[in-house]
């Protein structure tokens, strides 16, 4: 899955993830490979990304995501 997290300024994470983890507005939720296309609010918390390289956290202060076709995009 490709995992896009962007704010009005930068790209804070770009690249291929095994599995995602997200603080949804009615709790946490994972995405993970085919997951069922969404759209859901976030609220402030840790988002959870697993890659290759290990397990990493970006805080958040909310935002929006889209699941579509194994690509996940965060508007932050």
């Amino acid at each position: 899955m490709h995992l896009d997290i962007i704010t009005p300024d930068k790209v804070l994470y770009s690249g291929e993830v095994n599995a995602v983890q997200l603080p949804g507005a009615k709790g946490s939720f994972e995405v993970l490979n085919n997951h069922a296309a969404l759209i859901s609010n976030l609220e402030g918390g840790k988002i959870r990304v697993k890659d290759a390289e290990g397990t990493h956290f970006i805080e958040v202060t909310g935002g929006i995501v889209e699941v579509l076709k194994n690509t996940i995009i965060v508007l932050t």
